[in-house]
């Protein structure tokens, strides 16, 4: 572990430590902040290579957060968003495999962007109704898919699916851990053979990280218990619009 540790100047260690307490944050319900931790990883191993770094920490909080959250979840709206979940992941991999960095970067950058406007659209719109098309169930999906794949960044296309078709608290959260779960572990092997940006050195760090990881997630179960329903709706656009602007204009 001491050559772990050794890998990385002290101030990179406390940039990647603050990105898994992030992680723990988003995983125990503050849906949107999570996509801070992208900025941050990045930042130190780069946007591809970090996805492998980042990948086990989310299963790890994924577990955790369907062990908390597991009554909650609402499992017609699982299995709408779900496969389309999958055949995103899976043109994701293929995409994704040899994509040059900066080009990597420019995509997720626009991916962002379009999802700060869709947000921003909703609310100005104040819509009550909620949208059963099929078309917008696909197309998030699809979205959320290849960006989880890309960027660990389906968080963004998910909260706005489950805001849009107005999950209360409890709800929104359990069935996100169970789409994030399922999702994430299905890009495990692609990862580890196809991109093979999971190795025994990434694993290293992800342990040395699970101490921020569990208590940013002990934080985020704190915060998300005192916030009310309407309360809880207004903070996730709020974190992912913050999250999406800090990704946008990251160099």
């Amino acid at each position: 572990m001491m050559d772990v540790l050794n890998s990385f100047p002290m101030y990179e260690w406390m940039i990647i430590m603050f990105a898994a307490f992030v992680i723990g944050m988003g995983k125990s319900g503050l849906k949107g902040v999570d996509m801070l931790n992208v900025t941050f990883m990045a930042f130190v191993f780069g946007g591809k290579s970090s996805t492998g770094v980042v990948l086990p920490l989310l299963c790890i909080a994924d577990i955790a957060a369907v062990s908390y959250y597991k009554r909650h979840a609402q499992w017609k709206h699982f299995w709408k968003l779900y496969p389309w979940m999958i055949i995103g992941i899976l043109i994701g991999v293929f995409v994704g495999k040899d994509m040059d960095e900066s080009l990597f970067r420019k995509i997720m950058a626009m991916i962002i962007l379009s999802s700060i406007v869709i947000v921003l659209v909703m609310e100005y719109k104040k819509a009550s109704d909620v949208p059963h098309h099929p078309l917008f169930t696909a197309s998030t999906g699809l979205a959320a898919g290849v960006t989880t794949m890309l960027g660990n960044l389906a968080g963004s296309f998910v909260n706005l699916y489950f805001l849009a078709i107005r999950l209360t608290k409890n709800d929104f959260i359990g069935t996100a851990a169970w789409i994030f779960l399922f999702s994430n572990l299905f890009k495990l092997p692609f990862q580890i053979f196809y991109w093979k940006n999971i190795t025994t050195e990434t694993l290293k760090i992800d342990m040395m990280l699970i101490p921020a990881l569990a208590l940013g997630f002990w934080a985020g179960i704190k915060i998300v218990a005192k916030l009310r329903d309407d309360n809880y709706r207004k903070v996730i656009i709020l974190l992912t619009v913050i999250g999406s602007f800090v990704m946008l204009f990251k160099r």
